[in-house]
C-alpha cells in the first residue's frame, strides 16, 4: 500500500479526493442504472400485461384478429418484435412480429414454443431468452375457455437504452474524476502553501550557526501562520514555542560555556599565587643557601593551606553542580545560629553581634556541616567587609519557609556588584578586596548548598542596609 500511496502529503490528499469523487460517481451510476431500469422494466411490463388483457379478451369473446392487425401488417395493436401464443388443447401456437414493412407476423419456432411453455400461466411478467429471438418479458394467464395465451416484449430498447445510459454515466464520471484530479491539485497545493511556508523556516534554522556562540534571536514563523484556530497555526505556533525553547537553551549553554571558561580562569590565577609564591622561596633557598627554614616552611604551609582551602571549596562546587545529594538528617537551625554568632563574637570581637531566635528549637532536614558552612559564610563575609564596630545581627524567622537572616549596618555592597554577589570568584572593590584573604567563592558556596536543599539565597543592600536571607522548606 505504501509503495502504491504518494509519499508526500500533497499527493496523498489529491490521490484521497480523487478517490472519492470516483466512488461517488460508481454509486451514482449504479444508483441511476438501476432506477432507470427498474423504471423501464415496469413500463414494458406494463405494455406486456395490456397486450395480455387483450389477448385474454379477444379469446374469451372468440374475435378472431384481423390480417393486417389494422397497422400494415404488425398485427392488432402490436409494436415490432411483440409477440403472441396461445394453446388450445396440446398443442401450442405463436407468432412474433419481425417488421414494419408489411411483412406480418412470423411462426414461432418449435425451440421459442417450448420455453415459452415453461412460463407459468399465473399472470406474473417475466423475463426469458428466446432462441433466434433474444431476451423477452413474457407473461401468460388462462382463459375462461380453459386455454393459455402468452403475450410478450422484446427487451432490446430497453437494453439499448441502459446501455447508452451506461455509457454516458462512465464517461461524465471519467470527467467528473479528471477534473477533480486537476482542481484537487490546485487546490491541495494552495492550502497547503502555509504549512509548506513554516517549512521553509524551519530550514532557514537548520541553516543558522548554532553549534557554538551566542544564539540571539532566530527567524520566526510569521504572524499569519500562527492562528491557533487552524492546524497549520498550531503547528506554526508550536515550531515558534520550540525555536524560542532552543534558543533559551543555547543561550544558557553558552553562558554555562562562558562561566566555565572564566572560572577555569579565575581558578587557574587563584592557584598561580600561593604556586609562585613557594617556587620563589624555594629558589631564593636554593640559590641563597641562606634562607630560614622555619621562614621557609610557614609560608610553604601558609600558600598550601591557602591552595588547599581553595581547591576544597572548588570541588564543593563542582560535587553541588553535578546534583549530588546531601546529607538528610534533621538539623536544629536555633543551635546552628547561636553557636555560629558565639564563634563571631570570639574570633571578631571589633563588631557588635547580637542574634534573635525563637524560645522553642527549629527544625529542618538537610546536612548540618553544609547548612554550617553556609551560615558560617555570610557571618565572616560580614566580618571581613564591614569597618570595626558594625552591628551584625542574625534572625531566625519560621513561617511558611525557615528563614534566616543576616544584617549590618556597613557601607553595603555597590550596586554594579548586587546582581553578581552570588558568582564565583566575585569580589568588591577596595573595600572587599583579596586582602580581606577571600577567593570569591564564599556567597557562591552559600548559593550551591541552598539550592541543594531545596532553599534560596538572596541579598538587599543599599548604604547602611545589607541582608542575606536563607530560606529553607521546614522539616
Amino acid at each position: 500500500m505504501r509503495k502504491i500511496l504518494p509519499s508526500s502529503l500533497t499527493g496523498r490528499l489529491i490521490v484521497t479526493a480523487v478517490a472519492l469523487v470516483a466512488v461517488v460517481s460508481i454509486l451514482v451510476t449504479v444508483s441511476a442504472t438501476l432506477v432507470m431500469r427498474s423504471y423501464l422494466t415496469d413500463q414494458l411490463d406494463d405494455k406486456v400485461q395490456q397486450a395480455l388483457s387483450r389477448a385474454e379478451f379477444r379469446a374469451g369473446a372468440n374475435m378472431p384478429e384481423p390480417p393486417d392487425g389494422g397497422r400494415g401488417g404488425q398485427g392488432f395493436g402490436r409494436d415490432i418484435g411483440s409477440l403472441e401464443a396461445a394453446r388450445a388443447g396440446t398443442t401450442t401456437v405463436g407468432t412474433v412480429v419481425v417488421s414494419g414493412n408489411g411483412g406480418g407476423p412470423r411462426d414461432l419456432s418449435s425451440s421459442a414454443v417450448r420455453v415459452l411453455e415453461q412460463v407459468e400461466p399465473d399472470g406474473k411478467t417475466e423475463t426469458v431468452s428466446l432462441p433466434g429471438l433474444g431476451s423477452y418479458r413474457v407473461a401468460a394467464t388462462t382463459t375462461s375457455a380453459g386455454d393459455v395465451v402468452w403475450q410478450g416484449l422484446p427487451t432490446r430498447d430497453m437494453d439499448d437504452t441502459i446501455s447508452s445510459l451506461i455509457w454516458w454515466e462512465s464517461l461524465l464520471a471519467l470527467a467528473g474524476i479528471g477534473a477533480a484530479a486537476v482542481a484537487g491539485r490546485v487546490l491541495v497545493r494552495r492550502q497547503l502553501q502555509p504549512l509548506r511556508d513554516v517549512a521553509a523556516t524551519a530550514h532557514q534554522v537548520t541553516a543558522m550557526p548554532l553549534s557554538s556562540g551566542e544564539v540571539g534571536t532566530t527567524v520566526r514563523v510569521p504572524d499569519s501562520l500562527t492562528d491557533p484556530s487552524t492546524e497549520v497555526g498550531q503547528v506554526g505556533e508550536a515550531l515558534n514555542q520550540l525555536l524560542g525553547h532552543v534558543e533559551r537553551a543555547l543561550d544558557a549553554r553558552h553562558e554555562s560555556e562562558q562561566q566555565v571558561r572564566q572560572f577555569l580562569a579565575d581558578a587557574s590565577h587563584e592557584l598561580r599565587t600561593p604556586l609562585s609564591t613557594i617556587k620563589g622561596y624555594a629558589e631564593l633557598g636554593r640559590r641563597t643557601g641562606r634562607a630560614d627554614p622555619d621562614q621557609f616552611l610557614a609560608k610553604v604551609e601558609s600558600e598550601a593551606g591557602r591552595m588547599s582551602t581553595l581547591v576544597e571549596d572548588m570541588l564543593l562546587l563542582a560535587r553541588l553542580d553535578a546534583g549530588r545529594e546531601v546529607d538528610r538528617r534533621p538539623v536544629d537551625v536555633t543551635r546552628l545560629v547561636v553557636e555560629a554568632v558565639d564563634d563571631a563574637r570570639v574570633v571578631d570581637p571589633q563588631r557588635q553581634w547580637g542574634f534573635d531566635v525563637p524560645s522553642e528549637p527549629v527544625t529542618v532536614t538537610g546536612d548540618e556541616q553544609r547548612l554550617h558552612q553556609a551560615v558560617t559564610n555570610l557571618i565572616t563575609n560580614a566580618s571581613r567587609h564591614t569597618p570595626p564596630g558594625t552591628r551584625v545581627d542574625v534572625s531566625l524567622l519560621v513561617g511558611d519557609v525557615v528563614r534566616i537572616d543576616v544584617h549590618d549596618d556597613g557601607p553595603g555592597i555597590d550596586a554594579p556588584l548586587l546582581p553578581t554577589v552570588f558568582e564565583r570568584f566575585t569580589r568588591g572593590d577596595s573595600s572587599r578586596t583579596r586582602a580581606s584573604g577571600g577567593a570569591g567563592l564564599g556567597m557562591s558556596l552559600v548559593k550551591a548548598i541552598m539550592h541543594a536543599h531545596h532553599g534560596d539565597a538572596t541579598v538587599t543592600s543599599v548604604p547602611g542596609d545589607t541582608t542575606f536571607s536563607l530560606t529553607l522548606p521546614p522539616a
